[in-house]
């Protein structure tokens, strides 16, 4: 009987003759599982890029925003509502998971410095925001809360008004700027945050203290928005509903009453868009696997042109003894061979292409090993399903008519 490897050794032989057309066959098998692992890794890094996105607004952030009011009968939109105080925040931090709370009082306005002038956003938080926001500061210094408490006229600066600026490259810190007409001195400039998942540019703002944005720029008593951070990600969903139920009395809002504030959970939003970049990529991956099984037709074509044109061969064979096992042996490992080797090639090109997507498009795409080795069975399945119906039909061959054949 023969051994396994002397079939090995034959099917090798087998394609190493015909060379050409065995590249030619492996081609569909290696379209198709480089398209399956490109497609893959970039599904793979659209999750990464979106959870980079989210995480990079805050740890475990919980944005708690103005609702809607009516007013003689008409309602307005979410963010009419002027409810949101100071008072609220700090009710909020005693909170039990609650790790830090910051107000945010936005003010659009004018910056001028140096001789230039930037429209930005001047934004009054609290020393907790860099915490809050998981946000460090590249040069200088943060405010404290004694000036925050002064309603000091001290300003860090982001990385898109220092350009603005200052773009001679001297460093802004100890200059002074007027924000809507009034001095402030820099003290500190944060670094390069990029753009958020929304595409706004986060380092285009001025931070400067919320009460020196209530009593100097605003003249006003609410704030636009609170920002928590829970202690863990754990913690989210009870710290949610905690504020939920703590406004709600503070705002004296019962029964029917609709909630003026808005509780949201950017986990939610990043879990959210994740699925979606995951069936995106499933999509993508099973357009993908199309190419596989067209591959897997054109093996199969040419190996019942393998077995026609070696139909003299199988049947000297079998008349010398070799049993039909053996012959569907041979076949089948001939077409495995052709999947796989076609699949190993394309995990290459698969993986060079990701590569290529990064450098080139600066798009993050990682490979997971996962799918690569899912790639290389497929195309191995590949290989016996299509592969076993010419090597069955090799196997039946009947030896007497096979020798006459011409």
């Amino acid at each position: 009987m023969i051994s396994f490897t002397q079939t090995l050794r034959l099917a090798l032989s087998a394609l190493i003759r015909n060379r050409s057309r065995s590249l030619l066959t492996m081609l569909g098998v290696v379209i198709g599982v480089a398209a399956v692992i490109v497609t893959v890794a970039l599904g793979t890094g659209a999750k990464t890029s979106v959870a980079n996105q989210i995480n990079g607004l805050g740890s475990n952030l919980i944005v708690v925003m103005p609702g809607s009011v009516q007013t003689s009968g008409a309602r307005t939109g979410n963010g009419g509502a002027s409810t949101l105080t100071v008072a609220d925040g700090l009710a909020i931090a005693k909170l039990q998971g609650v790790g830090s709370v910051s107000p945010s009082v936005n003010v659009r306005t004018q910056i001028v410095a140096n001789g230039q002038n930037w429209q930005t956003a001047a934004t009054g938080v609290a020393p907790t925001f860099t915490a809050v926001r998981s946000w460090d500061v590249a040069s200088g210094r943060f405010f404290t809360q004694s000036e925050t408490d002064d309603a000091a006229k001290v300003v860090v600066l982001g990385q898109t008004v220092v350009s603005a600026l200052f773009p001679d490259g001297s460093s802004p810190v100890g200059r002074t700027v007027l924000i809507k007409g009034v001095p402030f001195t820099v003290i500190g400039t944060m670094i390069a945050k990029g753009q958020s998942g929304g595409g706004q540019d986060q380092d285009d703002t001025a931070l400067i203290p919320y009460t020196s944005a209530l009593e100097r720029l605003t003249g006003g008593t609410t704030i636009g928005s609170l920002l928590v951070s829970a202690v863990d990600a754990d913690h989210i969903a009870s710290v949610q509903t905690q504020i939920t139920g703590l406004l709600e009395q503070r705002h004296g809002i019962v029964g029917a009453k609709s909630d003026d504030f808005q509780v949201r959970n950017l986990q939610d939003i990043a879990a959210a868009a994740s699925s979606t970049a995951s069936i995106l990529a499933l999509l993508l991956a099973a357009v993908a696997g199309v190419s596989l099984v067209v591959g897997g037709i054109g093996i199969m074509n040419i190996m019942l042109v393998s077995v026609t044109e070696r139909t003299r061969e199988i049947g000297l064979r079998v008349a010398l003894g070799a049993r039909g096992a053996a012959i569907l042996r041979q076949f089948l490992i001939e077409a495995v061979l052709l999947s796989t080797g076609g699949g190993a090639i394309g995990v290459v090109l698969g993986v060079a292409g990701a590569a290529a997507i990064v450098v080139f498009a600066h798009w993050p795409a990682t490979v997971p090993v996962t799918a690569v080795l899912l790639a290389l069975a497929f195309s191995a399945a590949v290989g016996v399903f299509f592969g076993y119906w010419p090597a069955r039909k090799a196997a039946a061959l009947d030896p007497i008519r096979a020798l006459r054949f011409e």
